[in-house]
């Protein structure tokens, strides 16, 4: 029996020596998470594509929100079920349901079409936000480096909407006409930031949604928001706004508002009704 046993003893060794050796390298561990995500100028201009030529204070508002993307899909939700409150019930609809969402992303709730966009694209949002935190000038240059393209081919002008300014070289600033309206931009980046065929009429690429009061949603930010482009700055609260990928567990920006602590779990105290989308044109807040 001792030479059988030899024997499995060897063949079992040899298979088990045979399986190592076929067996796949392990994986690399995966990244750390608090490592933080690169994006090359490419991935910038990609990434930014869609909100370049937004006004500058609802542009400021969209970038410092998406840092909190996670937020995102139940604030769009929100906006849905409440589309048909505006100005002063909307606001006061905001306070009293004592919503859990950083004031950046409560200064998005008057605009439910821009949070739809966000929440139907989450890998976009995350990577804009991840974009903000690492590397704020970078994303800013791109979007700078995207309103030129779009001034140069003619698409970026000034209008009934708009004023398009340029107080230094290199910087473009998109400004209300009305401090107090924002309009929502819509184009297709595929469009406008690429030279215009011949008889294109460039004048209607950009069109926009209707006019939007923000004055009374000045505690979420609204109060004084604005870009230092020269500096790589935003400014919300008229002051500098400065949460990054190191500091975003512990950064509280200091908005007028501050949400109140929870004691209770929070309660809605409005009817929901479904929301039908936004209205391209008339007056007041996007609704069905």
């Amino acid at each position: 029996m001792k030479p059988f046993k030899s024997v499995l003893l060897l063949t079992a060794s040899v298979c088990i020596g045979s399986a190592l050796a076929q067996a796949p390298p392990p994986l690399p561990p995966p990244p750390a998470a608090s490592q933080a995500p690169y994006y090359g100028p490419q991935d910038l201009e990609q990434i930014v594509a869609q909100i370049a030529l937004y006004p500058d204070p609802l542009l400021a508002q969209l970038l410092t929100a998406s840092t909190y993307w996670n937020q995102i899909p139940d604030a769009a939700s929100w906006a849905r079920q409440h589309s048909y409150l505006m100005g002063d019930q909307l606001a006061r609809a905001i306070t009293e349901d004592n919503l859990p969402w950083d004031a950046s992303v409560l200064g998005l709730l008057p605009f439910p079409s821009v949070l739809d966009m966000m929440a139907g694209n989450m890998a976009w949002t995350q990577d804009l936000g991840q974009a903000v935190l690492t590397n704020r000038a970078a994303v800013m240059d791109a979007i700078q480096d995207q309103r030129q393209r779009a001034y140069n081919y003619g698409y970026l002008r000034t209008n009934a909407q708009y004023r398009v300014i340029t107080p230094a070289p290199g910087d473009i600033e998109i400004l209300p006409v009305n401090p107090a309206l924002i309009y929502v931009p819509f184009y297709d980046p595929g469009v406008v930031f690429f030279r215009p065929r011949a008889g294109f009429f460039v004048g209607g690429a950009i069109t926009f949604g209707p006019a939007i009061g923000i004055g009374v949603f000045a505690p979420f930010g609204w109060g004084g928001i604005s870009f230092g482009w020269g500096a790589h700055t935003i400014i919300v609260n008229n002051r500098p706004w400065d949460r990054t990928w190191v500091n975003r567990g512990a950064y509280v920006h200091p908005y007028v508002y501050q949400r109140p602590r929870a004691v209770a779990p929070r309660m809605e105290r409005h009817e929901l009704r479904e929301w039908g989308g936004p209205v391209r044109g008339g007056g007041g807040r996007e609704r069905r």
